[in-house]
């Protein structure tokens, strides 16, 4: 077994990134890996620089054309980007939220992401069928809606869309912009005890492609969400969607006995 292992200096140099040569996994995803790993774990932090392809190469005893595809595949999941006179770059982790009763808002402040929202309506409107089922109203009731854009390091991450009983709480844009929804429900004294949830994924349309800063057609990942409080209530109604290449659901699943 070989091994060729990075120098101490620079930025990636001083993560100790190593190949193994006699290894069936090839070398360019060995690679790709371990910096996958370091920006997930915070030791590539956003921001930091890679070094050009021919300083890593000769760090790690690879080919060009070998750094240059683990590079690559980390700018395609959206994790680097090349610029023009400055060199690699990190841009930010993959967000992995796990499938429970949280806020977005409160997962990317947890992982580091210092998240930022953009409130792009806030008002009232009758309920459609659908959203009068989920919070238990009749038709045409009057409910909140508040229309969101997400960002974590400044960049957009989700567009949320949720609908809530009208009168359960004041919601002030400026305050809808500092924190999370959630920690203002729970600050207004509603319990949050349980949620109905469902995840999908489709296409992205044209207007939604424009806000989250994506190609149409791009893959989203969309959650549809009912919460309750401790009495069995209906107190909110979210319908998102996430960027594909930025976020992730992650699952915990139990062997039955």
């Amino acid at each position: 077994m070989v091994k060729h292992e990075t120098d101490r200096s620079g930025t990636a140099g001083s993560l100790g990134l190593s190949v193994d040569r006699g290894s069936p996994v090839p070398l360019y995803f060995q690679l790709s890996q371990q910096l996958e790993e370091a920006i997930e774990k915070g030791g590539l932090a956003p921001g930091s620089l890679l070094g050009n392809e021919i300083e890593l190469a000769g760090r790690l005893g690879l080919s060009r054309p070998t750094v240059r595809q683990a590079i690559q595949s980390l700018v395609d999941k959206g994790l680097l980007v090349r610029r023009r006179g400055v060199g690699t770059q990190v841009v930010h982790s993959r967000v992995k939220r796990p499938l429970e009763l949280s806020s977005l808002y409160d997962d990317l402040e947890t992982a580091g992401q210092r998240p930022a929202t953009r409130v792009l309506r806030n008002t009232t409107e009758p309920a459609g069928p659908e959203v009068a089922a989920a919070l238990g109203v009749p038709e045409d009731t009057e409910v909140i809606l508040i229309e969101r854009l997400r960002l974590a390091h400044g960049q957009p991450m989700a567009y949320l869309r949720n609908h809530l009983p009208s009168g359960l709480l004041e919601l002030p844009t400026e305050r809808l912009e500092a924190t999370g929804l959630y920690r203002l429900m729970r600050g207004a004294g509603i319990t949050l005890h349980s949620a109905r949830q469902s995840v999908g994924a489709r296409a992205a349309g044209a207007e939604e492609a424009q806000r989250l800063e994506e190609p149409e057609g791009a893959p989203l990942l969309t959650m549809e969400r009912t919460t309750f409080d401790d009495t069995g209530r209906a107190v909110e109604f979210g319908s998102h969607v996430y960027r594909a290449s930025r976020y992730a659901f992650e699952f915990q699943l139990l062997v039955r006995p």
